[in-house]
């Protein structure tokens, strides 16, 4: 297999995690087309693209160069246009493994033999749609973590090392850190480090231990952080880690993880689902853990109770 670098890179699906990539791909220098059979996600795609490119950089100088670079990212509603001559195709269509099974099947008829394909999948395993891709050696998960420069390759059990190798190095050039999974497991690192947090926590303000806020202060003070979990859970939205919350509560019958939902559910069912509603365990758009004295003591958040 060859060992040039992955320099042209097809992204399927323009939706919100389809967007980001293939933003931060251009941004890197690299060729990149995204692809949609939805002709409205793709103008959306093009505006967020200026949009991103006029945010990022307050230098007029700096900001033309990004709008240059990003007005070169090619956007088509055409399969066989689209992975013309790619050397990469990363997959971020809905979490439905069958759509993710037909769309690697469209492709595969289509890409150069030598692509890599990759799945951002954050909740199935790569071997569960590796056959549908044509080329399981050349197959593997990618799961990106834009906001923290962070992806987490998982290979399947046929995945090539070579593939492997590949993959590391484009998200180095892309200015992530990659991490590997040695092994298939729902989930990946991050997610599954992070429930655990979340999870402590909710579980220490859902049986009345310490406030919110204390909980944050907690976590913040001692590992030096600029956020705490109710933070990170108003980042998340309230109603999504509800959600994941509640299924796995009612999977495993665990009766903490049902007073966790029951929890999340005052904030839910009182609009509070965090950021993006400007209100979950805080106030946005000046959350009380961002002010200076928030450390001290001083109290700053709403109770949905």
């Amino acid at each position: 297999m060859s060992h040039l670098p992955l320099q042209r890179v097809l992204i399927v699906g323009a939706g919100t995690m389809g967007r980001q990539i293939a933003v931060s791909c251009r941004l890197a220098g690299l060729d990149v087309v995204l692809y949609d059979a939805n002709p409205h996600a793709l103008d959306q795609a093009s505006r967020e693209a200026e949009l991103r490119a006029a945010g990022f950089q307050p230098d007029p100088i700096a900001q033309a160069r990004q709008m240059r670079i990003l007005s070169q990212l090619r956007v088509t509603t055409d399969p066989r246009a689209a992975a013309a001559d790619i050397d990469l195709l990363i997959e971020a269509v809905p979490e439905k493994l069958p759509l993710k099974r037909e769309v690697f099947r469209q492709f595969h008829a289509v890409a150069p033999p030598r692509a890599l394909f990759a799945t951002n999948t954050s909740t199935l395993l790569p071997s569960a749609m590796a056959e549908a891709t044509g080329r399981p050696a050349q197959f593997a998960a990618m799961h990106f973590n834009l906001e923290r420069d962070l992806v987490e390759l998982m290979p399947h059990a046929g995945t090539a090392p070579d593939t492997v190798d590949r993959l590391q190095a484009f998200c180095r050039r892309i200015g992530h850190v990659a991490v590997v999974c040695r092994c298939e497991f729902p989930g990946y690192v991050f997610n599954n480090l992070l429930m655990v947090l979340n999870g402590t926590a909710i579980a220490l303000a859902a049986q009345g231990v310490a406030t919110v806020e204390d909980i944050d202060r907690a976590w913040m003070q001692a590992m030096r952080m600029e956020i705490g979990p109710f933070g990170v859970l108003d980042g998340i939205g309230l109603d999504t880690a509800y959600r994941v919350t509640e299924v796995r509560a009612q999977l495993t019958r665990d009766p903490q993880g049902l007073k966790n939902a029951e929890f999340l559910k005052r904030y839910v069912d009182a609009g509070r689902l965090g950021v993006k509603t400007q209100a979950g365990f805080y106030d946005y758009p000046d959350p009380a853990y961002q002010r200076p004295e928030f450390l001290r003591g001083r109290p700053g958040y709403c109770d949905a109770a």
